[in-house]
């Protein structure tokens, strides 16, 4: 069969499909899903119980992943378990906790996976405590924390802008 002059134009006006290459496409995705993987791990956002008001502060380093211990005005929580009430502690004599030191022991001993021992290995502990609970709770559980060898101790507070001087001009 031989081609008209006219399916020869149309064959030449016709848009042609364009061939794409899977490998370079391919390579470009394993790129950002490793991208996505490694960069996924890098933030940590404290929740705050709604029964905690932390104070505010100008803060510069970003929180690690460590033990938290919350002091809300009622009671004290070591990694999500409730130990001892906060009238007891300022009952009690002594700058020991004994509640407080047996769930660090315990969270210490209990290491599952990979991120838990990095986070009991660090011997690091973050205290988010109310604004109103007396210095003298936060004290004990601190010494109680380096009691049990948890040498870093951070304090958590709410980020806010750091004060600027205005400047007369």
């Amino acid at each position: 069969m031989k081609n008209s002059r006219r399916m020869k134009r149309m064959s030449r006006n016709r848009p042609r499909i364009a061939t794409m290459s899977l490998t370079s496409l391919m390579d470009v995705f394993t790129i950002l899903v490793f991208f996505l993987l490694v960069n996924s791990a890098n933030t940590e956002v404290l929740e705050t119980p709604k029964q905690i008001t932390l104070p505010a502060s100008v803060v510069e380093d970003k929180p690690r992943e460590t033990v938290v211990i919350f002091v809300s005005p009622t009671e004290v929580t070591v990694q999500g378990e409730a130990v001892a009430r906060v009238e007891d502690i300022l009952a009690a004599e002594g700058q020991n906790i004994e509640p407080i030191r047996e769930r660090l022991e315990q969270v210490g001993r209990k290491v599952i996976g990979l991120k838990t021992q990095i986070v009991a290995e660090s011997q690091e502990v973050t205290i988010l405590a109310d604004r109103t609970v007396p210095f003298s709770v936060v004290k004990k559980v601190m010494s109680t924390c380096t009691g049990q060898g948890y040498g870093r101790i951070s304090l958590a507070v709410l980020q806010k802008a750091p004060e600027t001087p205005i400047s007369e001009g």
